[in-house]
């Protein structure tokens, strides 16, 4: 049973035994919210599970709701934000509940604090960590301006070749595919080409001569006879 509202709470020590990923949600509007619950502590990390608690004993229009979050880090920053809150009008009622822990729930979390200590008592390890991958750094910085002086000698090399190489004319009746119905293909377009550009350039000087021949009316000068005042 959840501490009662007309009781603050208590301030005591707890341990690493206490936290869990399991929370158990109290005072919640029985206003069948599951989804806002489920949304509502989903935006302080991955959800796994939540659901509510009809065996557990509760005021009256009011559920309990269990939730599984998947880090225990999530579950802790949910509580502290959200314990005590409002939500639709009562305040939430939040507590871990331990006892839902299987045996490798426990281990992994006995696990993860263990890290977190050892990185918070020894400061100089996480510092040398971090010189090394600064120290790195510089060596990565190299090879990437490496390669990209490699990249920007071929490309000089590639436009100088370009500009340098011979231009090979090759005759328009020599043959390019080694078969001959292919040949044939190119010859046959060749010919077509040439015969529209031939009566093209023969319209061009039939209209430029007729141009020539018709030559535009001139104009009539008008004579003003109007009388003058």
């Amino acid at each position: 049973m959840g501490r009662q509202k007309e009781i603050p709470p208590a301030v005591r020590v707890y341990t690493v035994c206490d936290e869990s990923r399991y929370l158990v949600v109290r005072n919640v509007p029985a206003l069948g919210c599951g989804d806002d619950v489920m949304r509502l502590f989903a935006t302080y990390g991955e959800v796994e599970e939540c659901k509510p608690m009809d065996a557990e004993d509760c005021d009256e229009f009011t559920d309990v709701y269990w939730i599984k979050f998947r880090l225990i880090s999530n579950s802790r920053f949910a509580k502290r934000k959200l314990d005590e809150s409002v939500f639709l009008g009562n305040r939430l009622q939040i507590s871990y509940a331990p006892e839902f822990e299987s045996l490798s729930d426990t281990k992994d979390k006995l696990e993860t604090r263990r890290k977190e200590v050892l990185s918070r008592t020894n400061p100089q390890k996480t510092q040398s960590a971090s010189q090394i991958t600064k120290s790195s750094g510089p060596v990565s910085t190299q090879m990437d301006n490496f390669s990209t002086q490699r990249s920007l000698q071929s490309e000089v090399d590639y436009q100088f070749h370009r500009r340098n190489a011979p231009i090979n004319r090759v005759s328009s009746d020599q043959e390019y595919f080694a078969s001959s119905s292919m040949n044939q293909t190119v010859k046959t377009v060749r010919e077509k080409l040439n015969k529209i550009e031939e009566s093209g350039k023969q319209k061009r000087s039939e209209a430029s001569g007729q141009n020539l021949q018709t030559e535009p009316d001139l104009k009539r000068t008008r004579v003003d006879n109007r009388r003058r005042i």
